[in-house]
């Protein structure tokens, strides 16, 4: 969300960047919310002068009543009682203009950086780099899904019957492989000097709208009935939660936090829910980084941030790339956006395995996370990236250390968390 007095003082550049976003309905909000501001501001000036009259008022019934002049005081109670009624009247003004305000700005894009390539969605999303060479091996490399059915790990026809579309269920090696990578991401990023969290999985509406945009809050979340509750769709949402109204000595920067969650999205859209993978679907788990700090400090941990992600998969031999999200591809809340895509040897293109977020002070303005400094409090920056997201992570793996004779090698890193074990054997090799 925008400062208001940014928006009041920069309506053309404000204007600009909506049209960058390719937003054009929204341009008309920029003048009906300067004209709302206005009244709400005009309102409230009067208001004050009217409390100033009202005690200036009431200190002459005082007067009044000391020299038994009790008609004169009933006057000037009179009047202060219609300046009461005015002012009620008023407060009730300011308190809808206020709310519509809010309203408007909860929907108007923020600013994004300058770097930010002009593009009306993810296909003109820009390479940045490549790390590690993309092979396509000899042999044949199967569907996802094919593979892990050869180690007998998954079950998508039992999830159908108790779950529906979009579940599944995990056994044996293959189950054991995603907790595998989680645990080491988990300490991946410990020793990276970031604190471990396990958040909590439900978050009230207050902290919804902090975090995210409204189209986005409606195509992901899971709204539990009857109570003020939505299950997280990363813990993102709650890690940034954790900070909901709070002032942190500015000395305290950076917060680097790494949480573990399950998350649960609805995956509205035209992509829509697979029928037979678990590229894109209703429930996995994630390892997250997030990061508070100055401002000053967010494009430094913005680097920092994706330069972890790239580093995990390249440990565990997986090709990477990297790719800036144009500004038609960027959620309402980013400045910038990067997303870390494994390259995928049975399809022979790169798909995305993690977005990276330089947020500004959109969520700590809609949260009320500040800073407090020598000059005064001050917003925070906020940022967020995954480190991985099994399933997900599961096809790049599985499809890039698959071996001819249907085995899968287990990176040197990712052994102590597999028993020692060197490589997955398929069960018909066993």
């Amino acid at each position: 969300m925008l400062d208001i007095k940014f928006l009041r003082e920069n309506p053309d550049l404000v204007k600009e960047n909506i049209k960058k976003k390719f937003q054009d309905e929204k341009i008309k909000l920029v003048d009906k919310v300067i004209e709302l501001d206005k009244d709400f501001r005009d309102s409230k000036t009067k208001g004050d002068e009217l409390r100033a009259k009202r005690n200036s008022l009431s200190k002459q019934i005082g007067m009044h009543m000391q020299k038994k002049e009790k008609e004169l005081a009933e006057e000037v109670k009179n009047e202060v009682n219609k300046i009461n009624e005015e002012l009620n009247s008023l407060e009730e003004k300011e308190k809808n203009l206020e709310a519509k305000v809010k309203e408007i700005m909860m929907v108007i894009p923020q600013m994004i950086a300058d770097t930010v390539p002009i593009g009306k969605d993810d296909s003109e999303n820009v390479e940045l780099q490549r790390f590690g060479e993309p092979k396509v091996p000899s042999y044949e490399v199967p569907y996802h899904i094919d593979i892990m059915e050869t180690f007998d790990g998954i079950d998508l026809d039992a999830a159908r019957k108790t779950s529906g579309n979009g579940f599944y269920y995990l056994r044996g090696d293959i189950a054991r492989l995603h907790s595998a990578i989680l645990s080491y991401a988990r300490d991946f990023m410990i020793n990276k000097g970031f604190t471990y969290y396990v958040p909590p999985f439900m978050i009230r509406s207050d902290v919804v709208t902090g975090v995210m945009s409204f189209s986005e809050m409606e195509n992901m979340m899971y709204k539990i009935e009857g109570e003020d509750l939505y299950l997280i769709g990363t813990s993102e949402h709650s890690m940034i939660g954790k900070f909901i109204d709070t002032i942190s000595p500015e000395e305290d920067m950076p917060l680097t936090l790494t949480s573990y969650s399950p998350c649960f999205r609805k995956e509205v859209g035209a992509h829509g829910i697979e029928e037979r993978g678990v590229y894109r679907i209703h429930q996995f788990e994630k390892q997250e980084m997030v990061v508070i700090c100055k401002p000053e400090d967010s494009p430094y941990w913005y680097d920092q941030l994706w330069n972890n992600t790239v580093e995990f998969f390249r440990s565990l031999e997986i090709p990477v790339r990297t790719l800036e999200c144009c500004s038609g591809d960027l959620a309402d809340l980013k400045v910038k956006s990067l997303d870390v895509e494994a390259w995928s040897p049975r399809q022979k293109k790169y798909f995305e395995v993690g977005s990276c977020s330089n947020l500004g002070d959109a969520q700590a303005r809609r949260l009320n996370i500040r800073l407090k400094g020598k000059d005064g409090n001050y917003l925070a920056h906020t940022l967020n990236n995954t480190v991985v997201a099994p399933p997900r992570m599961l096809i790049a793996f599985l499809e890039n250390l698959l071996q001819e004779d249907g085995s899968v090698k287990i990176p040197e890193p990712l052994r102590p968390y597999m028993g020692g074990m060197e490589k997955l054997v398929p069960n018909k090799n066993k």
